[in-house]
């Protein structure tokens, strides 16, 4: 499965005792490899429940800037299965409004985002005023300026002022502004995630694995567990 973005997922109980122990989940994924990546990294459910992101990548510009470290592991899910569907056109859109600030301040906010790209206007490729306002007198049409003017209009007086009343954003890509204040809140938290989407679940213990987890917790030598298991975990690496 083609990956949309990718999270560095680790074990807290170790991080926080001076252990680095954690690996790269690739997302859109799956119940199998949510499993075996939390087994390796020592959060079994049992001695350890939590798990940390580190860190994001993504080919989607500025996509990491808006994931924190404690993100839900399903709602990722369902958002890169989201960024997945996206057109090549629709996946500039979306970094444009990223790059503006708007509806990107959390997993939800970017869900939805992902559901309201028609709500917006982008212009690849038009990053300054000059740019905008021929775009508008030249391509769009939206001022009829006579062919002997062309050459002395001040196209960028002209961007600066269209920009300045559709409160539009120069992004990287090029020029987004809002067309539609039909902006739809079509999520609202992981009760919404599909039941396709939702891959979170803690790894299969057999009972003896059980067992010694939970005597490991009686005896208070769960740190001890967790230091041999990042050692363990260095010496495959």
């Amino acid at each position: 499965m083609e990956s949309v973005f990718e999270a560095f997922i680790s074990n807290p109980a170790l991080y926080s005792a001076g252990h680095l122990v954690g690996e790269t989940l690739h997302f859109p994924t799956n119940t199998e490899e949510v499993q075996s990546l939390l087994k390796r990294i020592g959060v079994d459910g049992v001695r350890c429940q939590e798990y940390f992101i580190i860190s994001f990548d993504s080919d989607i510009l500025g996509l990491y800037d808006y994931l924190g470290e404690y993100e839900n592991i399903d709602e990722l899910n369902h958002l890169a299965h989201l960024l997945k569907e996206l057109s090549p056109s629709e996946r500039e859109t979306l970094e444009a409004v990223m790059d503006s600030g708007q509806h990107c301040g959390s997993v939800q906010d970017l869900i939805n985002l992902t559901q309201n790209l028609d709500c917006y206007d982008f212009h690849p490729g038009v990053d300054n005023e000059e740019m905008l306002g021929r775009l508008y007198v030249e391509d769009m049409e939206s001022l009829e300026v006579p062919d002997n003017i062309k050459p002395y209009f001040d196209f960028e007086a002209y961007g600066r002022d269209i920009s300045i009343n559709e409160n539009g954003h120069f992004a990287p890509g090029g020029y987004v502004t809002k067309v539609s204040n039909d902006f739809r809140e079509v999520y609202h938290g992981p009760q919404d995630i599909p039941a396709e989407h939702r891959v979170f679940a803690y790894p299969q213990l057999s009972i003896r694995e059980q067992m010694a987890a939970y005597q490991e917790i009686i005896d208070g030598s769960s740190k001890e567990g967790f230091r041999r298991l990042a050692e363990k975990h260095h010496e495959e690496r």
